[in-house]
């Protein structure tokens, strides 16, 4: 049947999405117009087709367990040397994104797999670019913050134009309100049950 290219994230709302996404761009990141602004999850995964129903059954199983958290990006970070990305920190909601991934990506699970580096939540605005570029991109957001509620995450398909487009959203437990997904297509409630 064939195979193709998932990913698993956390959308950031708007108007920081979009905001991300052009200054993603202005930074010179050209693969920013096909990637909208998120929180990975589920890093790009290859699945054959007939998986899918599978995954989208676990997603689904994951989402209603869990329990909105509070998130906030702040600042700036780097993984170089040893990765060439810079990237909006996560510094309200490690534990809900960590929790949540891990059971995504349960051994148990259609979507387990093995991470090529340790799990830490972020926002990319910079990948693959000039180290100039780079340095601009961390210097430029240092001051950036946003807040919100997170009440779900949702499953991305990456097409053969490499844009990822968005195929479906699992909110939270039976009563979360979704988050407004990003244009380009806040109090503080219990931390999640994930």
């Amino acid at each position: 049947m064939g195979t193709v290219t998932l990913g698993v994230s956390i959308a950031v709302p708007e108007p920081y999405g979009s905001f991300l996404q052009r200054k993603r761009e202005s930074f010179g990141d050209p693969a920013a117009p096909g990637i909208p602004t998120h929180i990975t999850l589920l890093p790009p995964t290859e699945v054959r087709t007939e998986a899918l129903p599978a995954i989208e059954r676990h997603l689904a199983e994951v989402a209603a367990g869990c329990r909105a958290f509070p998130l906030r990006l702040e600042g700036t970070g780097t993984f170089r040397p040893l990765s060439p990305v810079v990237y909006v920190k996560v510094t309200d909601g490690v534990a809900g994104c960590t929790a949540l991934q891990a059971r995504i990506r349960a051994a148990s699970g259609p979507c387990a797999r093995e991470l090529q580096f340790p799990y830490h939540p972020h926002v990319t605005i910079a990948h693959g670019i000039t180290e100039e570029d780079m340095d601009r991109a961390q210097a430029g957001l240092r001051d950036f913050t946003a807040t919100w509620t997170i009440g779900g995450f949702a499953l991305y398909e990456q097409g053969a134009d490499e844009v990822w487009r968005l195929e479906r959203e699992y909110p939270f437990g039976p009563q979360t309100a979704a988050v407004p997904r990003q244009a380009a297509d806040l109090s503080r409630p219990p931390a999640p049950s994930c």
